[in-house]
């Protein structure tokens, strides 16, 4: 078993030292309640922001869960005030923007936020590279159509990680990538994969399957790093589902297939000192969320301190 003690040094900073048989690891905290961070895929910015209810909603959601550190992807049609004005209303003070086009990815935060590399080159939507809360975040949303690239941009996004001095890291956002953690559970029903073949022989440009089969190379690089899958430690397989929801019946799902194609391609990945000192995680994707967009938010939670 873990244990953690926190030792205060000034005002509320502490240092905590985490121990275990193996691992002796300093890691710096804020004297607070458990650490919360939260991914969500928005779904187009809200319709390019036109879908002003949704967006309303979203946030009142995201407000109740009092997240510290909220990545986001698909803010399209957003500015820096846009986004500002949105964290805000769930009470954070601090955001960042990677673009103003296209499908971009956010950070906010209750503490000041660190500009460390906006990333573009070589990557479907780019990757947002920020410090808040003495943790370094990699904001991800990782090629949607093509396996191929998303296995590049897995090798770029590695390289950065390796270069980076911090030991307190996440990585998190939209991966559209498989886990090898879920792979018996793709293998139940096997329809999902059948529609995305089908999908694959339809386009002469990009494929998302690998060798017909799903890819879990992506997840395995990021894994192998190593970066901890939190919410595999604490998510029964079957409830980790990210993917689709109920908002897509009507448009390219039906009932039945919304529950059919469940899959996770949302994630929050984390360096071994924050692995050790998590504390839980979530999927949510219950009713409350079905209708927000079309991805379920990930949430994990961190005990920075005892």
């Amino acid at each position: 078993m873990n244990k953690l003690k926190a030792i205060t040094i000034i005002g509320l900073l502490t240092i905590s030292w985490v121990t275990n048989s193996q691992t002796s690891k300093y890691v710096e905290s804020i004297e607070d309640e458990n650490f919360r961070v939260m991914s969500y895929n928005i779904w187009n910015g809200f319709d390019w922001g036109k879908d002003v209810v949704r967006q309303e909603k979203m946030i009142s959601w995201i407000k109740s869960k009092k997240p510290d550190v909220v990545a986001l992807q698909e803010l399209c049609a957003y500015t820096e005030e846009k986004l500002s004005n949105d964290a805000r209303q769930w009470g954070h003070n601090y955001s960042i923007l990677l673009k103003t086009e296209g499908y971009s990815v956010g950070l906010t935060s209750s503490k000041p936020i660190d500009l460390i590399e906006k990333v573009r080159e070589g990557l479907w939507h780019g990757m947002l590279h920020a410090e808040t809360w003495g943790v370094d975040f990699f904001v991800v949303h990782l090629s949607p159509a093509d396996r191929d690239f998303r296995y590049n941009e897995t090798m770029i996004i590695s390289e950065k990680i390796k270069s980076i001095k911090n030991e307190n890291y996440m990585v998190l956002g939209d991966f559209n990538a498989h886990s090898p953690y879920d792979g018996d559970q793709d293998m139940l029903d096997d329809s999902h994969l059948i529609r995305v073949r089908e999908s694959d022989a339809k386009n002469e440009k990009h494929n998302n399957l690998l060798d017909e089969q799903f890819d879990y190379s992506v997840m395995s690089c990021f894994l192998s790093l190593p970066l901890i899958d939190v919410i595999q430690r604490f998510v029964p397989v079957k409830e980790r589902f990210s993917f689709p929801s109920a908002s897509l019946i009507g448009t390219w799902q039906t009932k039945e297939s919304v529950i059919k194609n469940r899959v996770r391609i949302d994630y929050i990945l984390a360096s071994r000192p924050m692995g050790m000192i998590s504390t839980n995680a979530y999927v949510f994707n219950g009713e409350d969320t079905s209708m927000l967009s079309d991805h379920f938010p990930v949430m994990a939670e961190f005990e920075l301190n005892n």
